[in-house]
């Protein structure tokens, strides 16, 4: 079987020549790198969670990865960090929607999607200057994420320059995932408590919602659903919501909870990023076990199979053509 970074190479330039992006950016280009390896380039520095000029320095020590990019020169790391700011937003939204071919293979609905957010830093002084001046120079990008918690999967994101309230984001949000992927349940935390979010998932959506009322000091709970939260709550599927927060901490600790640009529109596609690397690696994940479970099984080992998640053992998985 082929290594973890040849694995994510191909996996990514699958998903990159889906999108419409042409080869070159213009008619004029030196034509020595196309758009699709350095987009690749791009995906495989945020993989391995490296500044440019150090995974450059990589890269030109890994022969196996050049040829599998067909790379003649390795590109200067200036060269990755003027196409990021060139290449638009929407291709990268494009590549994200193109990752999740990797888990569905038809329309089936998911059974339930669990929406939460976070926040990624952006600052640039170091903790020796706050420390000594007193001040803490953080800024965050609210992010709000969509998951399936049967695959925990990534199926939509959003994000905003400046703290807004989580109601805000998740009407957008749930239009964006829906539209994506259909599913049968939303569920939330209680920051999400509003009747129109219930009135958007039920009447618009046509799926069930699961959020937990707030009242204080023993309130009047008003409006509808809101009501039937409160008289019939479904313990059962709302604790499948803890899979979202589980995913935000896996992004952020294998591919970092921090922004490296200054300007949004370039931290916008740094999160774009961070989402479509973050699904490629569950897929290698869902293909390292997949191969596992095809290989010859000694008898001793089969009860242990049988007892393995169900989603590990299932077939229903599309490789889009990955070599396995």
């Amino acid at each position: 079987m082929a290594s973890r970074n040849i694995r994510f190479i191909r996996a990514a330039f699958s998903i990159v020549k889906e999108i419409r992006i042409t080869p070159y950016s213009c008619k004029y280009s030196k034509k020595i790198y196309t758009q699709y390896q350095l987009l690749v380039l791009i995906l495989f520095k945020d993989y391995r969670n490296q500044h440019y000029r150090n995974f450059i320095e990589d890269i030109e020590d890994m022969e196996s990865i050049q040829e599998e990019l067909d790379l003649s020169v390795v590109p200067h790391f200036t060269t990755l960090q003027k196409f990021f700011c060139r290449i638009k937003t929407l291709y990268l939204r494009y590549a994200f929607k193109k990752t999740l071919n990797l888990f569905y293979c038809n329309d089936d609905p998911i059974p339930i999607t669990a929406i939460d957010s976070s926040g990624f830093t952006s600052g640039y002084s170091s903790h020796y200057y706050s420390a000594r001046t007193g001040k803490i120079r953080k800024h965050f990008l609210k992010t709000s994420i969509s998951v399936d918690t049967d695959r925990q999967v990534i199926t939509g994101f959003i994000a905003s320059k400046s703290r807004v309230h989580d109601t805000r984001h998740a009407t957008r949000l749930l239009q964006q995932c829906h539209k994506i992927r259909r599913s049968k349940c939303y569920v939330m935390d209680r920051g999400y408590d509003s009747e129109a979010i219930h009135r958007k998932i039920r009447e618009d959506l046509h799926a069930d919602s699961i959020i937990p009322i707030r009242s204080w000091n023993n309130e009047i709970v008003g409006g509808t659903y809101r009501q039937e939260m409160a008289q019939q709550f479904d313990h059962v599927r709302y604790r499948k919501r803890q899979l979202v927060e589980n995913k935000f901490s896996v992004l952020k600790r294998k591919f970092s909870s921090d922004l490296k640009a200054r300007r949004f529109t370039i931290q916008l596609k740094e999160i774009a990023g961070k989402m479509i690397v973050c699904n490629i690696h569950r897929f290698l994940l869902f293909l390292v076990i997949e191969v596992f479970y095809r290989a010859k099984i000694s008898n001793d080992q089969c009860e242990r199979v049988r007892d393995a998640p169900r989603i590990f053992r299932t077939r229903e998985i599309s490789w889009a053509g990955v070599d396995t």
